[in-house]
Order: structure tokens, then C-alpha cells, then sequence
């Protein structure tokens, strides 16, 4: 079952980066990096053509209170969305809380290893404050980029689907799960090794 989720009163931080509600303010940002070709085909959507169609989806994400800004050193960079996934594809979480999680980086900050930081400690929140029982993740066949980004984060094959993009592509996706259980171990092998 998908929990409501709102994180409008909530703040992250991680060694670099903070992860916080977006605002208006940002849109400036939003749209350097949602822009540039490259980025959002990667979770399936175009490059937005104007200012205006950022604000859009900027007040979205405002209104919906379920998707991070990602900012580092003052400027925002990318965000983590808290989706709902899809109950019907999934009957077996049934009686689980569970979410589906996506995440979109600026093609300037690629390959330094923000986004499985940012994403490890929406994970964290996820299972120690919000109590989810399973996340879920996908990405598409060719993403090699996502691909590790759910590895590193402790991400495991789950099945494989065809998924509609906003392009209206379809796409092979491989969905992965992480259980807090599996969570947990992950946590406990890195608290005994430090």
C-alpha cells in the first residue's frame, strides 16, 4: 500500500548536501539542469523548452509534497521523489507500506557520487522516520548511470516491465526492490566496519 507522504516540514542533510522541499526560488536552478539534453530522458521525460514549463512542475512538486530538492553549496542540483508505485502491478505488497523512488541529477554533477548520498539518506528517513517496509526502484535497460546509483544504495533485481514514458516511448525497465530488512543488514555492515 502506498502511505501518504508530505515532506513539506522536512530537511536532510548528508556530508554534502542538504535535501529539502523546493521552492519558487529554485526555479532558476530547476530549469539550468531540467533544460539540458541528456537529463531527463533518462527517467523519461523531454527537456523542458522554456521557463514557464519548469514553473509548472516546480509548483507541482510544491504542491505535492513528495519530491527533495538536492542542493549543494546553496544551488539546487537535482531532487528524489517519494512516488507512488503501482498497487495493481505489485499485489504481493499488499499489507507492506511501501513507495517507489526516482531521482534526476544535473548532467554537471554527474559521476561524484551526490546522488547514492542523497538517495542513501532518503532511504534512511524513508525506512527510520516514515516506516516504509519496501522501496522500489526502476530504471531503464540502457540507464547504467541509475543502474548503479540503486546498487550502491543496496537495490536488488526484482522483475523486469515495459514502462510508457512522457515521451510516449516504451522503454525496458528493470524494477528493483530494497526491503528494510535488507536495509537493515546494509546498515549494521557499515556500522561494524567504521
Amino acid at each position: 500500500m502506498n502511505p501518504p507522504i508530505d515532506i513539506s516540514d522536512v530537511t536532510l542533510k548528508t556530508e554534502r548536501l542538504l535535501l529539502r522541499p523546493w521552492k519558487l526560488t529554485d526555479l532558476n536552478d530547476f530549469n539550468a539542469y531540467a533544460s539540458v539534453d541528456g537529463v531527463g530522458q533518462m527517467a523519461g521525460w523531454k527537456p523542458h523548452e522554456s521557463l514557464e514549463e519548469s514553473r509548472k512542475i516546480l509548483e507541482m512538486f510544491i504542491k505535492e509534497k513528495k519530491t527533495f530538492a538536492v542542493e549543494l553549496q546553496g544551488k539546487a542540483i537535482g531532487s528524489v521523489g517519494i512516488e507512488r508505485y503501482n498497487e495493481e502491478m505489485f499485489p504481493e505488497f499488499d499489507g507492506k507500506s511501501c513507495r517507489e523512488i526516482g531521482y534526476v541529477l544535473s548532467k554537471a554533477y554527474w559521476g561524484r557520487g551526490l546522488m547514492p548520498e542523497a538517495v542513501r539518506e532518503v532511504i534512511r528517513f524513508l525506512f527510520e522516520e516514515v516506516r516504509l517496509d519496501i522501496l522500489i526502484g526502476g530504471h531503464f535497460l540502457w540507464n547504467e548511470q541509475s543502474r548503479r546509483v540503486q546498487e550502491k544504495c543496496g537495490f536488488t533485481h526484482y522483475a523486469y516491465r515495459q514502462y510508457t514514458t512522457l515521451m510516449n516511448t516504451v522503454e525496458d525497465d528493470d524494477i528493483r526492490i530494497l526491503t528494510k530488512e535488507d536495509w537493515n543488514i546494509i546498515t549494521q555492515r557499515k556500522d561494524n566496519v567504521q
